[in-house]
């Protein structure tokens, strides 16, 4: 030992032999000097986790680092924070953070606020008040008001666990919307197993284009968001009725419900539904192929006095469906059928005769071969209360049912027709003469069957009520059906003629001199026979009424320009785009004093020029929107001197 240490001396440290009785106990001594000796009590060895690096005979110690940590004891960690904004820093520092935060459920952070609450209980007053405050604050995370929505390559688990631990003290998600799918890190159970776990605040959740996301992810997004009262899924094609069978488990506040092209869904998911969820209101199934009459039926059925809106498109059911809408639809308000090849004329009867939708108000109908005259006369006798009747590509339907609808169909206010090829002129002009005296909106759309007839009229027959018209792509209505219109329709104030080459001045100018109330809006797009003088007897008749004017297309140059300067004091929104105007026609607009645009389009404006600068600028105290698309001989130098001088103004170029 001496030889070791390099000291002369007897090897031993206690000459006269050893102290301890018990040779173990030397251990407990460490000695400073020869005749000095420090007891030290036994204790447990200390841990050492920091890494070394050896080397020969020399080691290098790494300073230590929360990172040698396993996943257990960080997880322990974080749900121990006393706050969300805690947890929201940490979850910064790293993937890894993230992952382990976004996984800690609420009611596990639950139970150490109620400790920390106890252990303040007892403190003095204003410590009162912070726990009050911090009951408050737990109030607040979990009003749900956030909304987040994720799009394309944004789409990822590693967003939506950010979503999940931000939103949480921030007032709660209450709205998540996820469109597409980043295609390398898509959405997957990971990502709504963080929102599940960390936001069951949430009220609203739609999916779109998921293909990754199936039952394993709705079934996480059941089991922890048990507020969730609306559901979207879209062309999600793993998603089963199993996740329907959570859905309707786990979330019985359920109250919208939206299927699309999810092609492994069926009956057996809806019926779920139709059993847990009560409160059902709206309903909207599209391009669901396994859904049939049971699952249909089964909704309506077990919705009768809360459901208030069917949307049924493309789908194999039959009259049975309509049948059972038309017993159990009572509190039933909006109605759309769309694309149902296997419902016959029969089906509409039956659903019209079945005295169940009484309070129905909205009714759209599009490609459906069982709208025939018998079906429509039908809904018109069946459904008191209906106010608004969409109809699209009905190929069966003639001027008879069109009539006999009009006739039996008190209480409409709309009537919307497109691609209703068999309607003619007797059965438009026939319905406004025999409709209830509430309809106040009328449009036909690519009507082919309308064609321009001279009809007589009873010089007493009008329709009063009618308000707003619109013919549009209706190649055969020309002068003759306006003028008839003008007469039978005294009381318009929006018109929309588009589209229709066969109008000219001829037809327009009696329907100016018809209308008592003053036109509000027109649109006139597209009609390429009218000039300035319908314009110009337009600002002269209507000017204190109207508001908007579309002039798209029309052959009108600056003489229009210049008398809706002098007569239009409350035109707001005005289009000229693809007309024979110049910069003498905006410096008209420029130097009036009773106009106030706000919305001015000139695209495709070929002469107006850089000369409008001045005039342009001038109007920069009102104007809020400005097109110079395909105005070629405006430079962009002027552009960017506009940009400038209407910094207000969204400018379009």
């Amino acid at each position: 030992m001496s030889k070791l240490f390099s000291f002369s001396g007897s090897d031993d440290f206690c000459p006269g032999g050893s102290i301890y009785p018990n040779p173990k106990g030397s251990s407990l001594f460490l000695s400073l000097g020869r005749h000095v000796d420090v007891y030290f009590p036994p204790h447990k060895r200390s841990r050492i986790s920091a890494p070394f690096v050896f080397s020969g005979e020399r080691f290098e110690q790494k300073n230590p680092s929360i990172e040698v940590l396993p996943d257990e004891c960080l997880f322990e960690i974080f749900r121990r924070l006393p706050g969300g904004r805690e947890r929201s820093s940490c979850a910064c520092v790293s993937k890894r953070w993230l992952t382990l935060v976004s996984n800690i459920r609420r009611d596990e952070i639950s139970e150490n606020k109620t400790t920390q609450a106890l252990n303040l209980k007892d403190e003095s007053t204003d410590k009162k008040g912070g726990v009050v405050s911090e009951v408050e604050d737990q109030d607040v995370e979990d009003d749900g008001y956030l909304s987040r929505s994720l799009e394309g390559k944004k789409a990822t688990d590693v967003r939506l666990a950010a979503i999940a631990v931000g939103t949480a003290s921030r007032g709660g998600l209450g709205k998540l919307f996820i469109r597409g799918s980043n295609s390398r890190r898509g959405v997957t159970t990971v990502g709504l197993r963080a929102i599940s776990r960390g936001c069951r605040s949430l009220r609203v959740l739609s999916l779109w284009n998921l293909s990754s996301v199936g039952d394993e992810g709705l079934c996480e997004i059941a089991d922890g968001c048990h507020q969730l009262e609306k559901l979207d899924l879209c062309n999600c094609p793993v998603v089963t009725d199993k996740s329907l069978f959570a859905v309707a488990k786990g979330c019985p506040n359920l109250t919208d419900l939206t299927i699309e092209g999810c092609a492994n869904i069926g009956n057996e998911g809806l019926q779920a539904v139709a059993r847990c969820c009560p409160n059902l209101k709206s309903v909207s199934i599209k391009g669901c192929h396994l859904v049939g009459d049971q699952g249909i039926a089964s909704l309506l059925s077990s919705s009768s006095y809360s459901l208030t809106k069917v949307k049924l498109q493309a789908l194999n059911i039959t009259d049975v469906s309509l049948a059972v809408i038309g017993h159990y639809g009572k509190a039933v308000t909006d109605l759309s059928l769309t694309s149902l090849p296997n419902v016959s004329e029969k089906g509409f009867w039956v659903m019209s005769n079945g005295h169940g939708l009484q309070k129905l108000k909205s009714f759209t109908v599009t490609t459906c071969g069982g709208v025939t005259d018998l079906g429509l006369e039908a809904v018109g006798k069946g459904c008191p209360n209906l106010k608004q009747l969409c109809l699209r590509k009905c190929a069966f339907l003639s001027d008879n049912g069109l009539v006999s609808f009009s006739k039996a169909a008190g209480s409409l206010e709309s009537l919307q027709l497109e691609e209703c090829h068999r309607i003619t002129q007797f059965g438009f002009v026939g319905s406004l003469l025999t409709c209830g005296a509430k309809l106040k909106a009328i449009s036909l759309v690519n009507c082919l069957g309308i064609k321009d007839l001279n009809l007589g009229l009873p010089p007493l027959s009008s329709c009063e009520s009618l308000r707003s018209l619109s013919i549009c792509n209706c190649p055969g209505f020309g002068d003759a059906s306006l003028v008839a219109l003008g007469q039978l329709c005294p009381q318009l104030q929006h018109v929309e003629l588009s589209g229709l080459h066969g109008i000219t001045d001829a037809g327009f100018l009696p329907l100016l001199e018809s209308c008592e109330a003053g036109l509000v809006k027109v649109n006139l797009s597209g009609c390429v026979n009218l000039s300035d003088k319908v314009v110009c007897m337009m600002a002269d008749l209507h000017g204190w009424t109207l508001e908007t004017l579309n002039l798209d297309g029309c052959k009108i140059s600056d003489t229009s320009l210049v008398a809706i300067a002098d007569n239009c004091q409350l035109l707001s929104d005005l289009d000229v785009s693809k007309c024979a105007i110049t910069d003498s026609g905006i410096a008209a607009l420029a130097h009036s004093n009773l106009i106030n645009l706000q919305i001015l389009s000139v695209s495709g404006c070929s002469m107006v020029s850089d000369k409008s600068l001045p005039s342009l600028g001038k109007l920069s105290q009102t104007l809020l929107g400005l097109n110079l698309q395909q105005c070629k001989a405006i430079s962009s130098g002027a552009v960017d001197l506009l940009v400038e001088q209407l910094w207000r103004c969204d400018i379009l170029f």
